[in-house]
């Protein structure tokens, strides 16, 4: 006989876990380790991505 594995509906608190703080602006930045040399403004920059969603936002130094 097969094993029958019981189907649980996933909370709403599981499904949406962390993504509300996020499409609140709330987002969790953290640097990239990779620093990047932008040509047009001649400068560093510095990738910030968020740990929940992973958008990325740039910040020229």
């Amino acid at each position: 006989m097969a094993d029958i594995l019981p189907f649980k509906k996933p909370k709403a608190s599981e499904k949406h876990r962390g993504n509300t703080l996020c499409k609140s602006g709330f987002h969790q930045w953290q640097a990239d380790k990779k620093t990047q040399f932008d040509v047009k403004l001649g400068k560093l920059v510095t990738r910030y991505r968020c740990n929940r969603c992973s958008k990325i936002k740039i910040s020229s130094d």
